[in-house]
């Protein structure tokens, strides 16, 4: 009784698991990011850094 109970549990964490990768890839986000999504990025990074230059009155 106790390893049909384990092995039904274990089954219903597979599952759960199954559901959560399946919303995972249903998502709307794309895989990969595209190339201007990076460099969109790669410019906000800039902005912060060049902002926390300016916030510890650094000059650049």
């Amino acid at each position: 009784m106790i390893t049909a109970a384990g092995l039904s549990g274990w089954r219903g964490w597979l599952a759960l698991k199954r559901q959560e990768l399946s919303a995972h890839h249903v998502g709307d986000a794309p895989a990969m990011p595209t190339a201007a999504s990076r460099i969109e990025i790669a410019d906000l990074k800039e902005r912060i850094r060049k902002l926390e230059a300016i916030a510890a009155g650094v000059d650049l």
